[in-house]
Protein backbone atom coordinates (compact mmCIF):
# COMPACT_ATOMS: atom_id res chain seq x y z
CA UNK A 1 0.00 0.00 0.00
CA UNK A 2 2.81 2.51 0.33
CA UNK A 3 2.89 5.26 -2.16
CA UNK A 4 6.52 6.83 -3.07
CA UNK A 5 5.60 10.07 -2.87
CA UNK A 6 7.50 12.94 -0.84
CA UNK A 7 5.11 14.72 1.31
CA UNK A 8 6.25 18.59 1.47
CA UNK A 9 6.10 19.86 4.93
CA UNK A 10 6.38 23.43 6.00
CA UNK A 11 6.90 25.07 9.07
CA UNK A 12 6.73 29.01 8.44
CA UNK A 13 5.00 32.20 9.70
CA UNK A 14 3.83 33.74 6.88
CA UNK A 15 -0.09 32.61 6.16
CA UNK A 16 -0.83 30.43 2.75
CA UNK A 17 -3.21 29.98 0.28
CA UNK A 18 -5.55 26.85 0.13
CA UNK A 19 -6.76 27.12 -3.19
CA UNK A 20 -2.99 27.33 -4.43
CA UNK A 21 -1.58 24.41 -2.04
CA UNK A 22 -4.11 22.37 -3.57
CA UNK A 23 -3.49 23.60 -6.97
CA UNK A 24 0.19 22.27 -6.58
CA UNK A 25 -1.24 19.26 -5.60
CA UNK A 26 -3.22 18.57 -8.54
CA UNK A 27 -2.90 20.81 -11.88
CA UNK A 28 -1.98 18.24 -15.02
CA UNK A 29 -2.46 15.16 -12.94
CA UNK A 30 -5.41 13.26 -14.03
CA UNK A 31 -4.38 9.98 -11.42
CA UNK A 32 -5.67 11.82 -8.56
CA UNK A 33 -9.66 11.06 -7.42
CA UNK A 34 -9.88 12.64 -4.42
CA UNK A 35 -8.42 15.80 -2.29
CA UNK A 36 -8.91 16.45 1.12
CA UNK A 37 -8.03 19.36 2.82
CA UNK A 38 -8.34 20.24 6.72
CA UNK A 39 -7.55 24.31 7.68
CA UNK A 40 -7.54 25.06 11.46
CA UNK A 41 -8.03 28.62 12.51
CA UNK A 42 -7.45 30.43 15.63
CA UNK A 43 -10.63 30.71 17.74
CA UNK A 44 -10.86 34.13 19.45
CA UNK A 45 -12.78 32.06 22.71
CA UNK A 46 -15.88 34.07 22.91
CA UNK A 47 -13.32 37.21 22.61
CA UNK A 48 -10.88 36.38 25.38
CA UNK A 49 -8.26 36.29 23.20
CA UNK A 50 -6.35 38.50 20.89
CA UNK A 51 -3.60 36.08 19.58
CA UNK A 52 -2.11 32.37 20.02
CA UNK A 53 1.25 32.44 20.27
CA UNK A 54 2.60 28.96 18.92
CA UNK A 55 6.38 28.24 19.12
CA UNK A 56 8.48 25.67 18.12
CA UNK A 57 12.31 24.08 18.08
CA UNK A 58 13.17 24.83 14.34
CA UNK A 59 13.88 21.68 12.64
CA UNK A 60 12.84 19.35 15.18
CA UNK A 61 8.78 20.29 14.52
CA UNK A 62 9.39 19.42 10.69
CA UNK A 63 11.47 16.39 11.32
CA UNK A 64 8.44 15.20 13.67
CA UNK A 65 5.79 16.13 10.99
CA UNK A 66 7.76 14.47 8.49
CA UNK A 67 7.85 11.37 10.32
CA UNK A 68 4.37 11.34 11.22
CA UNK A 69 3.57 12.14 6.80
CA UNK A 70 5.76 9.34 6.03
CA UNK A 71 3.60 6.87 8.04
CA UNK A 72 0.35 8.42 6.44
CA UNK A 73 2.10 7.44 2.97
CA UNK A 74 2.50 3.90 4.36
CA UNK A 75 -0.75 3.32 5.62
CA UNK A 76 -2.72 5.01 2.86
CA UNK A 77 -2.19 4.57 -0.93
CA UNK A 78 -1.52 8.83 -1.38
CA UNK A 79 -0.86 10.77 -4.98
CA UNK A 80 0.52 13.66 -2.71
CA UNK A 81 0.45 15.58 0.36
CA UNK A 82 1.13 18.93 1.99
CA UNK A 83 1.32 19.72 5.84
CA UNK A 84 1.75 23.13 6.69
CA UNK A 85 1.71 24.45 10.18
CA UNK A 86 2.45 28.20 11.14
CA UNK A 87 4.12 29.47 14.18
CA UNK A 88 4.46 33.01 15.61
CA UNK A 89 1.12 35.40 16.58
CA UNK A 90 -1.77 34.31 15.24
CA UNK A 91 -5.42 36.28 15.25
CA UNK A 92 -7.91 34.98 15.87
CA UNK A 93 -9.65 33.47 12.39
CA UNK A 94 -6.40 33.54 10.40
CA UNK A 95 -4.83 29.75 9.32
CA UNK A 96 -3.10 28.04 12.16
CA UNK A 97 -2.70 24.43 9.86
CA UNK A 98 -3.00 23.07 6.68
CA UNK A 99 -3.04 19.54 6.08
CA UNK A 100 -4.05 18.28 1.84
CA UNK A 101 -4.03 15.25 1.14
CA UNK A 102 -4.45 13.45 -2.88
CA UNK A 103 -5.52 10.07 -3.82
CA UNK A 104 -7.33 8.26 -6.23
CA UNK A 105 -9.86 7.57 -3.72
CA UNK A 106 -11.75 9.39 -0.98
CA UNK A 107 -11.39 6.75 1.54
CA UNK A 108 -7.40 7.16 1.94
CA UNK A 109 -7.79 10.77 1.23
CA UNK A 110 -10.11 11.62 4.60
CA UNK A 111 -8.60 9.24 6.72
CA UNK A 112 -4.91 10.38 6.13
CA UNK A 113 -6.06 13.82 6.55
CA UNK A 114 -7.64 12.41 9.93
CA UNK A 115 -4.62 10.35 11.19
CA UNK A 116 -2.76 13.75 10.48
CA UNK A 117 -4.60 15.97 11.93
CA UNK A 118 -5.25 13.86 15.31
CA UNK A 119 -1.05 13.39 15.68
CA UNK A 120 -0.28 17.71 14.76
CA UNK A 121 -3.61 18.66 17.36
CA UNK A 122 -2.09 15.87 20.13
CA UNK A 123 1.25 15.05 19.72
CA UNK A 124 3.15 17.70 17.54
CA UNK A 125 6.17 19.80 19.06
CA UNK A 126 4.11 23.33 19.45
CA UNK A 127 3.94 25.07 22.11
CA UNK A 128 0.89 27.29 22.55
CA UNK A 129 0.84 30.53 24.26
CA UNK A 130 -2.95 32.47 25.01
CA UNK A 131 -2.61 36.61 24.80
CA UNK A 132 -5.70 37.84 26.29
CA UNK A 133 -7.52 40.60 25.11
CA UNK A 134 -8.14 41.63 28.87
CA UNK A 135 -4.23 42.44 28.78
CA UNK A 136 -3.83 39.06 31.86
CA UNK A 137 -1.17 37.17 31.93
CA UNK A 138 -2.23 34.34 29.35
CA UNK A 139 -1.52 31.04 29.70
CA UNK A 140 -0.09 27.98 28.06
CA UNK A 141 -3.01 25.44 26.31
CA UNK A 142 -2.91 22.08 27.66
CA UNK A 143 -3.59 19.30 25.24
CA UNK A 144 -6.72 17.82 25.52
CA UNK A 145 -7.77 14.31 26.60
CA UNK A 146 -10.13 13.81 23.98
CA UNK A 147 -7.28 15.03 21.41
CA UNK A 148 -4.74 12.73 23.24
CA UNK A 149 -7.72 9.71 22.83
CA UNK A 150 -8.20 10.40 19.12
CA UNK A 151 -4.82 10.18 18.59
CA UNK A 152 -4.20 6.78 20.16
CA UNK A 153 -6.89 5.16 18.27
CA UNK A 154 -4.29 5.20 15.23
CA UNK A 155 -2.06 3.15 17.32
CA UNK A 156 -0.90 -0.19 15.78
CA UNK A 157 0.42 -2.95 18.20
CA UNK A 158 4.09 -3.29 17.74
CA UNK A 159 4.58 0.47 16.44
Amino acid sequence: MASTIVPAIRVQREDFDVTAEIAALTTGRADIGAVVTFSGLCRDEQGALTALELEHYPGMAEAEIGRIAAEATERWPLQGLTVIHRHGKIAPGENIVLVVAASAHRQAAFEAANFLMDYLKSRAPFWKKEHRADGSEGRWVEAKEADDEAADRWETPGR
